[in-house]
């Protein structure tokens, strides 16, 4: 696949920036050794990705087994050596093309959500509102994956809708639901994310709480997103209108985009919510990569969350690091809409 796409991009004379003699593809443990052999590595220092932690999705190594340990078998004088933490320092501050790019995802984001909210209205179907927001996306030419999506008037749930995985129907909207997404644009190979929050009529007064709870964490992470600062620093920032509160946050309140990496800790309040006992072991996940030194043109997905007895809002969009302070990407989404 890999290939005939490079082929027909050549054929029409799209720009592509990897010659055809450096691509390489290989779905075996022999066509990576060969690769190794044919540039001379077989007694080198080799830099891999997959044998590091790369939250926020993986925050054990992903290398394959097999993979892994043929390499170590076919050559055993090479060293390799992880290297997703100088890839990330590397890679994390993106060109001016690169911001160029992300402000158009960010701008179809916009306009999911904003479809979204047209949608939305007492008497429709929640599918029919996560499908206004899909096919904005897909009008626009981007690549949206399944977006994260709950509606109910409240609920600690955080995850796909419940008829993407179980046998029944959609939601039917009501006055007092809150419709809560995160909603994907990747445009370019960059990704924006944008937190869609959407009160229908007059919601509980814990939603009202916790969105003010979550604008409050949202603008005081901005005010610490400069240079100089480390992400640790947005970390504790972004979580002190939440503990202050006694709000706790059900998914992260911040992480690195464009790559992954550095993400806030999450999850601590699910242990002591009512009904949550009988679960097995339930684990906070910790907060990664304090220590990492902010400069410009990094990516953040600013995703502030609080619950709330058991209602959960989450607001946001896509920041990124400027030269002397923080550059919302469209943050039409960083409060509570209303129907």
């Amino acid at each position: 696949m890999t290939i005939g796409d490079h082929l027909e991009a050549r054929r029409r004379g799209d720009l592509t920036w990897v010659a055809p003699e450096n691509m390489r593809v290989a779905r075996r443990p022999e066509g990576v050794i060969d690769v190794l052999r044919e540039y001379g590595l077989g007694e080198a220092a080799i830099g891999v990705i997959g044998i590091d932690p790369s939250p926020p999705f993986h925050f054990i190594p992903i290398m394959p087994h097999a993979l892994w340990s043929a390499l170590g078998e076919a050559l055993p004088q090479a060293t390799f050596k992880g290297v997703y933490r100088s890839f990330l320092l590397r890679a994390a501050a993106q060109s001016a093309e690169e911001l160029a790019v992300l402000a158009h995802s960010a701008e179809i984001g916009e306009a999911m959500a904003q479809a979204m909210l047209a949608a939305t209205k007492p008497g429709v179907a929640d599918a029919d509102v996560y499908a206004a927001g899909m096919a904005e996306a897909f009008r626009h030419g981007t690549i949206a994956p399944p977006m994260i999506f709950q509606s109910g008037p409240g609920t600690v749930s955080w995850g796909q809708p419940p008829w993407a995985y179980r046998p029944q129907e959609p939601r039917v909207i009501r006055d007092g639901d809150l419709i809560l997404a995160e909603v994907f644009s990747f445009f370019g190979m960059k990704e924006t994310q944008h937190q869609v929050a959407i009160a229908v009529g007059d919601v509980h007064p814990n939603a009202e709480h916790a969105a003010k709870v979550a604008r409050a964490s949202y603008d005081v992470g901005l005010a610490v997103l400069r240079p100089g600062n480390t992400f640790g620093d947005v970390v504790e920032a972004m979580k002190r209108p939440l503990e202050e509160a006694n709000g706790w946050n059900i998914h992260p309140l911040v992480h690195s985009l464009n790559p992954y990496g550095p993400v806030c800790g999450w999850g601590a309040g699910m242990r002591a919510y009512p009904g949550a006992q009988g679960y097995g072991l339930i684990a906070e996940i910790p907060t990664i990569g304090v220590e990492l030194p902010l400069v410009p043109g990094m990516s953040f997905a600013f995703e502030p969350n609080c619950v709330i007895g058991d209602h959960t809002v989450n607001l946001g969009t896509t920041v990124v690091v400027g030269n002397d302070g923080p550059i919302e990407l469209n943050p039409f989404t960083a409060q509570l809409l209303r129907v």
